[in-house]
């Protein structure tokens, strides 16, 4: 019987997914080289999916503007306040500039006007232009360029 390669490490595969089960996480991913890894699972502890995706696009700027995000009510998280924290509107990778060589959106320290776009959301696919809810200046980002994000998930921080 004739071994069929898939051109995927499937114990690396195999340990995504035990680390889901051992951190009671939901979501892993890997990046290495134009191979991304993600690995999911629902939200009961049942046997993880896994999504692979090869290469990984490039960001790109779209028309479509997701919804504006909503002020986080917690103080802080590992010492930034973030009682003006931009939260994500869906799951999904952030993009901190609308390509990989451009310039990111905001930096630190810069001040936005409302509606200005701050990042970018990739989901099922689809830029989405995250706008600023408001006037303000940022104090902090929160995320790195092509991480991925949960609904909710503080991705910076608006003053």
């Amino acid at each position: 019987m004739a071994t069929r390669k898939t051109g995927i490490d499937q114990d690396l595969v195999r340990d995504l997914a035990n680390i889901l089960t051992e951190t009671d996480l939901t979501e892993i991913e890997i990046e290495q080289d134009d191979l991304r890894i993600r690995v999911s699972r629902a939200g009961t502890p049942a046997a993880p999916a896994t999504q692979i995706i090869a290469p990984a696009p490039a960001p790109a700027a779209s028309t479509n503007a997701a919804p504006a995000a909503a002020a986080v009510e917690a103080p802080s998280e590992g010492g930034v306040n973030v009682n003006n924290a931009v939260t994500s509107p869906m799951v999904g990778t952030a993009y901190l500039a609308p390509g990989p060589d451009a310039d990111p959106f905001v930096q630190i320290g810069q001040t936005v006007e409302e509606g200005d776009p701050v990042l970018i959301i990739e989901a099922m696919k689809t830029m989405n232009q995250i706008p600023a809810p408001r006037a303000g200046k940022i104090t902090a980002i929160l995320v790195s360029d092509a991480q991925p994000v949960e609904f909710g998930e503080p991705l910076l921080v608006i003053e």
